[in-house]
């Protein structure tokens, strides 16, 4: 039917449904594409397959700790702060005056400062905060932590908690006061996370980052703080849990026995996530829990870190392998791994159609289905502000930048299906990302 608006634009629609048979083909399609995915993971994962994950009584299950801890005082809740630094001159006064003005102070804040060559110590013992020096260290952040941990976990009991937070990176104001609350109203918690919003600035791509991560924050706040991994940029653990962790490695847990971290991993916070996990822990972010983390400022460097964060996702499932505990992340890598196909898929019908067709021709049915996406993206950015909600309306630019990312995750499959090596290198910042979560 054609359709003239104004006087002015003749356009066609057609009003009828799509035909039944096409709608079962297409349900056909999608559900052999999502097994494809699924094998082609699987397959690709085993590459990474390292120490056997064996089946263990879970030690820091709830009901292991309560019965563990039933009548034994540890005595209140306190929060140690490390801080892995390379480098990080700039930003680090930044960090240490948010911590400065918790509500609930840390009893301790360590500058983990690893093969620095700036002054980054200078500053750290300038704000009179400890510094602990990483000797012969290869294994950048995660290794550095670990020299860190072997000294200070010996040191305190089970309600002697330890943070590990970015140098780059601020905190609310309440963050210490929410983990202690949760800490202490529940001795089987063992870890807490942040929820991160990203810096200002940065232009448009900058606005894409904060886009996603208003979304992300949007998803655990509406699974009251059940998360898929507690973030690198700012989370505390309960000691007794990464000596658990520690004392797992290399029988229950993939990596060297003593080491909190798994060095192998390219995303640690993403592996030790899984770790507490396997090992029956329980873990939560709350909403109070705010830390603004940097963003990245370029499409190279974006394109680098979410190379690394989807290689490492997978590297990781490698490790593990199909468990109890890693199935929710399979889904989603999954998922991940579908709406690639789908979203390539949907660009290319478009092409076709425009390449086949003398005259545009709008389909009421999936003009709705349209809207009602539209409509979503706007209210799961709302939160974040004026500039945010015009983004997501457009709908095409965020797509493409979702192609982007689509792109990241189809090269990071690609570098373990060929065998090839992974790096990242480390991102220095010349000026301060910006005032800290309030």
């Amino acid at each position: 039917m054609e359709v003239r608006l104004a006087g002015i634009w003749s356009t066609f629609y057609s009003a009828e449904l799509p035909n039944t048979k096409i709608l079962y083909f297409a349900v056909a399609i999608a559900i052999f594409m999502v097994a494809f995915v699924v094998l082609s993971e699987r397959l690709v994962t085993r590459r990474f397959r390292r120490t056997p994950v064996e089946k263990t009584s879970r030690p820091l299950a709830p009901r292991t700790v309560m019965a563990r801890t039933r009548g034994i005082y540890a005595g209140a809740v306190t929060v140690t702060v490390l801080i892995p630094a390379h480098n990080e001159q700039a930003s680090l006064p930044y960090t240490l005056q948010a911590l400065q003005e918790q509500t609930f102070k840390p009893h301790r804040v360590v500058v983990v400062a690893d093969n620095c060559s700036d002054n980054t110590v200078a500053v750290a013992l300038e704000h009179g905060v400890d510094v602990f020096e990483s000797v012969d260290n290869v294994h950048k952040k995660g290794g550095a932590l670990n020299q860190a941990l072997e000294n200070l976990l010996p040191q305190l009991g089970d309600n002697d908690c330890v943070m590990v937070m970015d140098a780059d990176s601020q905190i609310g104001n309440d963050y210490l006061s929410t983990a202690k609350d949760r800490f202490t109203a529940d001795r089987a918690l063992m870890s807490v996370g942040g929820l991160f919003h990203g810096e200002q600035g940065h232009g448009l791509i900058g606005q894409f980052q904060r886009n996603e991560y208003t979304r992300y924050q949007r998803e655990i706040s509406r699974r009251d703080g059940r998360v898929f991994v507690l973030t690198g940029t700012a989370s505390v653990f309960r000691s007794a849990a990464l000596r658990e962790v520690a004392a797992s490695r290399g029988h229950t847990l993939p990596g060297k026995p003593g080491d909190v971290y798994d060095t192998a991993a390219l995303t640690e916070d993403n592996e030790l996530t899984i770790a507490i996990k396997t090992l029956g822990g329980l873990t939560t972010s709350p909403e109070k829990c705010t830390v603004i983390t940097e963003l990245m400022p370029s499409w190279k460097m974006l394109w680098a870190q979410r190379l690394r964060w989807q290689r490492g996702a997978l590297e990781n499932l490698g490790a593990y392998g199909v468990t109890p505990q890693t199935m929710r992340y399979w889904a989603q890598q999954i998922g991940i791994g579908y709406g690639v196909i789908a979203l390539f898929s949907y660009f290319l019908l478009m092409v076709l159609m425009l390449v086949s067709m003398d005259t545009w021709v709008w389909f009421p049915f999936w003009m709705l289905l349209g809207l009602i996406f539209a409509i979503e993206r706007v209210v799961t950015t709302w939160h974040g502000g004026w500039k945010a909600r015009i983004l997501a309306v457009l709908v095409i630019p965020e797509l493409i930048y979702d192609v982007f990312l689509n792109l990241a995750f189809l090269k990071g499959v690609g570098d373990i299906a060929f065998g090839r090596s992974a790096s990242w290198k480390h991102v220095e910042h010349n000026e301060p990302i910006g005032e800290g979560a309030k």
